[in-house]
């Protein structure tokens, strides 16, 4: 089996890289932003055929580093596009972050390739549009995010019409290192302390939208894209032990979790054996051990960044694009320092109240949300 394997060097992507380690197999293609030490250095393990470091600028110092190897190098967002869509591999596994990751997902589709998908931008987004050209290809999108994985493994078990039987969602959430706390006790709180997620090792942006509870609204439209649910269908649950990694409620409901340790080695290596599951890296599940497992409603209240995902999932059309690049670009600013941690949930909201919200029938018209709303996040802030 072959992969490209876009994001190559972040969380999902260098445990993709071990599971392809243990499971033989090959890596065709890679891409990074701009760790180009990191990029060759997985091309001279894996005998990597092509390789995209997205930033240009550091095309030279990378051919440096790959002399006297027979790696084809790219850049940028047309190499990006053309590594998933590239054939000679079975599937693309999109782990980028942000909204670069659409138009690579959107590539891959078109040119038939099977996709396992990490980047969440890219249903948020642009789910109408990707929906659509996956089912026009006959593609089945598998997911990678533990939340969307554990899903999709319920529904595996289900015979029949999934569409049918499938009554409900409930999407576990750790609540982040913030669990409890009011939204005036958020107003202070360091980047350090965003940064200390209580269960799972992640990058910086994803671990602040974990602490805003931003990633579980993107998470909820991810899943009503691809499990053709509603948001009224999908319950977001708080379970501090992230052992629950979702469950399914059923037409007689019955309800089906997939349980497993804080780990993404499961879903990262079943999206690329699916269907068949195999020995993996991941520990095993020891119930006694945690003794006991909890659960409670999020506060939207205090997390408004929730609410405002919440709001735009059932608002449809562009107002996934609007929360989710006015949350990129605020996100930006507060690891930067330049604004505040609730700042996150205010310009959020105030993009998502003051944008007007269209069909989302087009890359254009998904794009140019997008940039609205990183404009708006600027002239609040900057």
């Amino acid at each position: 089996m072959k992969i490209n394997l876009l994001g190559s060097g972040g969380s999902i992507g260098t445990q993709t890289a071990d599971v392809c380690r243990l499971r033989g197999i090959e890596i065709h293609s890679a891409a990074l932003k701009s760790n180009y030490k990191k990029l060759a250095e997985q091309a001279r393990e894996f005998k990597i055929k092509r390789v995209c470091i997205f930033d240009e600028k550091y095309y030279k110092p990378l051919k440096q580093e790959l002399s006297g190897t027979d790696t084809e190098i790219l850049t940028g967002i047309d190499g990006l596009c053309e590594l998933a869509a590239d054939k000679e591999a079975d599937i693309t596994v999109n782990s980028v972050v942000g909204m670069v990751g659409l138009k690579p997902t959107l590539a891959a589709l078109e040119n038939g390739m099977n996709v396992a998908l990490a980047n969440k931008e890219t249903l948020v987004a642009g789910g109408d549009i990707v929906m659509k050209l996956a089912a026009q290809k006959g593609i089945t999108i598998l997911p990678i995010d533990s939340e969307h994985s554990a899903i999709f493994q319920c529904l595996m078990g289900v015979r029949g019409d999934c569409d049918k039987q499938l009554k409900g969602i409930i999407l576990t959430a750790s609540g982040g290192p913030f669990f409890g706390k009011s939204y005036s006790e958020l107003e202070d709180v360091t980047l350090e302390q965003a940064l200390c997620h209580p269960n799972w090792s992640m990058g910086k942006k994803i671990t602040v939208d974990s602490a805003t509870l931003m990633n579980k609204g993107l998470e909820l439209m991810e899943a009503c894209h691809l499990f053709n649910v509603k948001p009224s269908q999908v319950e977001i649950v708080v379970h501090r032990q992230s052992v629950i990694h979702s469950a399914v409620v059923l037409s007689d409901n019955a309800v089906i979790a997939q349980l497993g340790v804080p780990d993404m080695t499961i879903p990262i290596q079943l999206a690329l054996t699916y269907p068949q599951r195999m020995p993996s890296l991941s520990g095993e599940l020891s119930l006694t051990d945690y003794g006991t497992l909890t659960f409670a409603k999020p506060d939207y209240e205090t997390f408004i960044c929730l609410s405002a995902a919440v709001k735009a999932a059932e608002t449809g059309g562009t107002a996934g694009s609007i929360v989710n690049g006015a949350n990129e670009r605020a996100v930006e600013l507060f690891l930067d320092g330049k604004i505040g941690f609730n700042d996150i949930g205010r310009g959020v909201s105030g993009a998502l109240e003051n944008i007007t919200v269209k069909k989302a029938d087009s890359l254009e018209a998904v794009l140019s949300a997008d940039a609205e709303a990183r404009a708006y996040i600027d002239s609040r802030f900057c």
